[in-house]
């Protein structure tokens, strides 16, 4: 068993000394898998044929359900109190999107719009853009997120980095999807705290990075230690790979922006919109999950900006549009120049669409019936415009495709058949990873 000090402060509440220390032979890990070691738990995985690639998806929520027919499904011959202020622009690929893409609409080619999703539960929570399903009907425990899944079924594509990790805190959000039935186990690694300096791994704390610098100096000098000493050879290859989790700097890398090379990060530093209050930290947030599906990360979700627009839509869409479009086209850029593009899915979308009637406040209300969605990368048929509304944009008159029908083609993508993989919910039952017979969308594999 390795133990590491920390600093001896006396801090806690309750008066005790504050000794920082991860036991690597002792790691406990919650949920189904409560009194295992880290080295046990993936030596329990391997005795499982728990699968490990690096194919990887990025899910960007957008909270508050932004506007379809204002970005991705104009309607400009519309009656003026349904088209609104916007006008279309025409992509690289033939099909029109929003003026305020400009980036996007060169790379037409590199994404699809899915115009016709249908079946959204009308409620402000990420629960269905994790998920993929309803809360009403749930097995004991909830439904798990799709980032838990993943690490259910694949283990972790590299053993510093965790395969589940959310930006944003959404996994542990009272009206998010969390890692459900699956337990802590695989709950979404959550990068906290001012500058990040709060670091919380599946319940196991480092308590704060200010403390990193002395942690990581015992770190060095153990590993220095035991390598003269030959005594890293002794270690299987399980307590070897929980010890490359514990002590690599991977992780702390792939979340520290200011280490990507300056002119890829510049195409995520947006240039006239400083009004738009969505500045430099915002945007980098899209840099950052590149970085981490880089690293290792399975899956990678980030909630960015607010859409409930009910007044002033197309004021403040006018600056939040912009700002995406920046973030968007740097990030599916940055995944077709490294290599990524086939491996990478991406997915942006939120709970609902907007009403197809302008109110009196300049704004539209929630609208379940349809709303919109961006998908790249994955080694997906790209470069279109999938399902159609009506005139207004108020309902789907072709081709509606259900939220289920997204996530198996995220697990397709993935390498997963969401017709024979599940998970085991609390009482032992398979659980099949979307609802109902849903299939991938043809259009897109």
């Amino acid at each position: 068993m390795l133990t590491i000090f920390g600093s001896k402060r006396g801090d806690f509440c309750d008066g005790v000394s504050r000794r920082n220390f991860i036991k690597i032979g002792a790691l406990g890990i919650g949920g189904a898998t409560a009194g295992l070691s880290l080295p046990q738990l993936l030596q329990a995985e391997s005795a499982a044929g728990v699968k490990r690639s690096q194919k990887a998806v990025i899910v960007v929520y957008l909270p508050g359900g932004p506007s379809h027919q204002d970005m991705w499904d104009l309607k400009p011959e519309a009656p003026s109190e349904f088209r609104g202020e916007f006008k279309p622009i025409k992509t690289n690929a033939g099909f029109e999107i929003c003026e305020h893409f400009p980036n996007l609409a060169k790379m037409g080619d590199k994404f699809a719009v899915i115009r016709s999703l249908v079946n959204s539960v009308g409620d402000h929570s990420s629960f269905q853009c994790l998920t993929g399903r309803n809360r009403k009907v749930m097995p004991p425990g909830g439904w798990p997120a799709i980032g838990s899944c993943l690490s259910k079924l694949q283990g972790a594509a590299d053993p510093a980095v965790p395969p589940n990790v959310s930006l944003s805190g959404m996994d542990s959000s009272a009206r998010g999807a969390g890692s459900g039935f699956l337990g802590v186990a695989h709950a979404a690694f959550t990068p906290s705290g001012k500058g990040k300096a709060d670091m919380v791994l599946n319940g196991v704390s480092l308590d704060r990075l200010g403390d990193r610098k002395s942690l990581l100096t015992s770190v060095d000098k153990f590993r220095r230690d035991a390598d003269n000493s030959g005594a890293m050879e002794g270690l299987d290859s399980f307590n070897r790979e929980a010890m490359e989790m514990i002590t690599s700097s991977k992780l702390l890398d792939a979340l520290d922006v200011k280490k990507e090379a300056p002119d890829v990060l510049a195409r995520y530093h947006p240039t006239g919109l400083e009004k738009s209050g969505e500045g430099r930290s915002s945007l980098e947030s899209f840099c950052v999950a590149r970085r981490l599906v880089e690293a290792g990360a399975r899956c990678v979700t980030l909630s960015w900006g607010g859409w409930d627009t009910h007044g002033e839509n197309f004021k403040s869409l006018s600056k939040r549009l912009p700002a995406l479009d920046v973030g968007l086209s740097a990030l599916i850029g940055d995944l077709h120049d490294r290599g990524l593009s086939k491996d990478v899915s991406v997915v942006v979308w939120g709970e609902f669409g907007r009403t197809p009637k302008v109110n009196d406040k300049a704004g539209r209300d929630h609208w379940p019936k349809v709303t919109g969605a961006f998908v790249a990368g994955g080694g997906m048929k790209l470069g279109q415009a999938i399902g159609r509304t009506d005139r207004i944009a108020g309902e789907v008159v072709d081709r509606p495709i259900q939220f289920s029908e997204v996530f198996s083609t995220l697990y397709y993508n993935l390498g997963i058949d969401t017709s024979k993989a599940t998970v085991q919910d609390l009482s032992g039952r398979p659980q099949y990873l979307v609802e109902g017979a849903a299939s991938a969308i043809r259009e897109l594999v």
